[in-house]
C-alpha cells in the first residue's frame, strides 16, 4: 500500500515525521508521501526539512518516505509558480487541494492546478468532465481520498476520471494516526467510490511511479 497525501505537525497534523513513518509502516504501507499544507508563506520552511527527513531515512526504515507539499488554498494565479519552486526546494509530489465541497476553495483551481502540471489534484470536489478530460491530457492524477468530508464526492470523481481515461490514486489526507488506511480499508475506499478491486490495484501502481 502507497499513501502520497499525508500531513505531520509542520501543518496540522498531529505527528512528527518520525512517527508518521513508523506508523505508517506499522500499518503495511510501503511508502509513504509527506505532503504538508503550503503556499508562499512556508514552503520554504517544509519542503526542505521533509527532504531531508526522506533522505535520513533511506535504508534506516522498511518504508519509502517522499518529500511532497500539498499547495492549499492558493490563489489560482499563484499555482504554477507555487508548483516550481516546490519542486526547486525538493519536493518529489506536488499536490493541489483540489475543490472540495466542504471546503471555500476558489473556484478555478482544479484547472489551475491541471494546468500547472501537478503529480497529484487532491479531493477534487464536483470534478467537471472537461477538467477530468484535461487531467488525462497533462498526465495529472486525480484522487480518490479516504479523508471524512472530501470523500462525500468519490464517487462523482471516480465516474468523471473513468470517463475521461484519467489515472487516479487513492490517498488517506492522514492528519492523525488513526487516519492511516490498511490496504483492506483502502480497498473498501475505492469499492464504496464504485471502483473495482482491478481499479484499486492500477491506483496503487500510479503511486508506485514516485518511489
Amino acid at each position: 500500500m502507497i499513501d502520497l497525501h499525508t500531513h505531520t505537525l509542520f501543518s496540522d497534523g498531529e505527528l512528527i515525521p518520525s512517527e508518521l513513518a513508523r506508523r505508517a509502516q506499522a500499518a503495511g504501507l510501503s511508502a509513504i508521501a509527506m505532503t504538508d499544507h503550503g503556499d508562499s508563506s512556508n514552503l520554504d520552511f517544509i519542503v526542505p526539512r521533509i527532504a531531508a527527513f526522506a533522505q535520513a531515512m533511506k535504508g534506516i526504515m522498511d518504508i519509502v518516505v517522499i518529500p511532497g507539499i500539498e499547495l492549499t488554498h492558493v490563489p489560482p494565479q499563484l499555482i504554477a509558480p507555487l508548483v516550481t519552486r516546490a519542486r526547486e526546494l525538493g519536493a518529489k509530489i506536488v499536490l493541489v487541494h483540489g475543490e472540495t465541497i466542504v471546503e471555500p476553495v476558489a473556484l478555478g483551481t482544479n484547472r489551475a492546478a491541471i494546468e500547472a502540471g501537478v503529480d497529484v489534484l487532491a479531493h477534487p470536489g464536483l470534478l467537471s468532465k472537461e477538467d477530468a478530460a484535461f487531467a488525462a491530457q497533462k498526465g495529472v492524477l486525480i484522487e480518490i481520498t479516504g479523508r471524512k468530508g472530501h470523500s462525500l464526492t468519490n464517487g462523482i470523481v471516480a465516474r468523471a476520471a473513468k470517463a475521461a481515461g484519467c489515472k487516479m490514486v487513492l490517498n488517506s489526507d492522514s492528519h492523525a494516526p488513526g487516519d492511516l488506511m490498511n490496504r483492506d480499508f483502502a480497498l473498501k475506499v475505492a469499492l464504496g467510490a464504485g471502483l473495482s478491486r482491478e481499479d484499486f490495484e492500477e491506483m496503487q501502481e500510479n503511486a508506485a511511479r514516485f518511489i
